[in-house]
């Protein structure tokens, strides 16, 4: 029995120090529905909530501790405000060179220029004609900056009208589209599961992650299942990415269990250690969680 007990604990162990470790803070981190996340500087992140009553974002301060890989400290810092209406904002990034995020909206499939504080610049990504075909809510989900490259990447979380690879469009530091790349997504496990790209991370060397996600929620909700995969490419010159598999992680709901994550946030704290936030649906029915999840890869 005590051998059991020992084993028990390293794998316990050896899981939190993978990063596996699910997290959540209720009392300073409000209910929301985080659909993506950015590393501003120090320990002040950004965060999209696809729900927010505005356009805009929030501020976390996020104490983590990168050799143990736990967060340590969440706070939130305030939500700021564009002053416009809510346009299902999916992805968002930060520039270094400007200091200001760009931020994804599904509703409209354009892509913003915000100030610190909120407020638009009245810069935005010339997206090309072709992303006006994104399907209803399968549209501009995933955004990241590279600051190796300085360029900017997005695509929709399903294919477009016609297509039957999914369109990894680049962007310069001029806002102009540069190079479009073509992604094979994995098939769906079943009809009953939705699925597609939710997130586009740069590793800032020359890396790009891109994180998909199917989920099956059956009508009383239990058994809801979660898989999120994140793949490795390395978009340069030929236009087909071939992905590599580093992340595999699957969550469920069950009468005892919650655990369930749909996550659809994910930013790099290092090339070797990504933070990833689940989407929570306003903590539904007070059962779901605002889960946060450290990943070493």
């Amino acid at each position: 029995m005590k051998l059991q007990i020992a084993v028990l604990v390293v794998c316990m162990l050896a899981s939190a120090l993978n990063g596996r470790a699910q997290q959540y803070f209720p009392k300073t981190i409000p209910a929301g529905n985080y659909s993506g996340i950015c590393h501003l500087q120090g320990d002040r992140y950004a965060v999209v909530s696809d729900k927010a009553g505005e356009d805009g974002f929030f501020v976390f301060r996020l104490g983590i501790d990168t050799v143990a890989r736990r967060i340590t400290q969440a706070e939130n810092l305030g939500y700021r405000s564009s002053g416009m209406p809510n346009r299902d904002m999916e992805g968002i990034c930060y520039r270094p060179s400007t200091n200001t995020v760009f931020i994804s909206g599904e509703a409209d499939n354009e892509v913003y220029e915000y100030t610190l504080d909120g407020k638009r610049t009245g810069q935005r990504l010339a997206m090309p004609e072709s992303y006006k075909k994104a399907r209803r809510n399968l549209g501009l989900e995933a955004l990241t900056y590279d600051p190796l490259t300085a360029r900017f990447f997005t695509t929709t979380e399903s294919l477009l009208r016609g297509d039957s690879l999914l369109r990894i469009q680049a962007f310069g530091d001029d806002l102009q589209p540069s190079r479009q790349y073509l992604y094979r997504p994995d098939a769906p496990i079943s009809r009953k599961y939705r699925h597609g790209v939710v997130e586009l991370c740069a590793l800032g060397d020359g890396r790009l992650l891109v994180m998909e996600r199917q989920v099956r929620v059956p009508k009383l909700k239990l058994n809801a299942v979660a898989v999120v995969r994140i793949y490795e490419v390395r978009p340069a010159e030929e236009i087909f990415l071939e992905k590599r598999l580093i992340f595999d992680y699957k969550s469920r709901l069950t009468p005892t269990g919650r655990k369930f994550a749909n996550y659809e946030g994910l930013c790099a704290l290092t090339p070797h250690l990504l933070l990833l936030v689940a989407d929570s649906q306003q903590r539904y029915k007070g059962v779901l969680r605002d889960w946060f999840m450290l990943v070493g890869i």
